[in-house]
């Protein structure tokens, strides 16, 4: 399985992007998810999706953030909204023990 995470970027304090996960090889319905990493800090669970079992938010993120399939990208996205400067991170997918290789999302004015 091979993952690629896509759609980090610069974003201004308040604004959205939305992060796409391509499990190439993988199971749409595997369990997927979105860790983050910020500057010295320990990699952290932000999101959950397995299967049809209620998905998961960590509390930094809950009401900001929601993770779900893109079925017609056949991706697992994660929509960020009201963004803060303390989702400055590199973003990661996992599935099973396979990772991907991050994309960065800054948020800073």
């Amino acid at each position: 399985v091979q993952l690629q995470a896509s759609g980090g970027g610069l974003v201004q304090p308040g604004e959205s992007l939305t992060l796409s996960c391509a499990a190439l090889g993988g199971w749409l319905f595997s369990r997927i998810d979105w860790y983050r990493q910020a500057p010295g800090k320990q990699r952290e669970l932000v999101a959950s999706i397995d299967g049809f079992d209620p998905t998961y938010h960590t509390d930094a993120v809950k009401g900001r953030f929601t993770i779900f399939r893109n079925i017609g990208k056949n991706t697992v996205d994660l929509y960020m909204a009201s963004l803060k400067p303390g989702d400055t991170a590199l973003y990661f997918c996992k599935t099973g023990p396979h990772w991907g290789q991050g994309t960065h999302v800054t948020v800073s004015s």
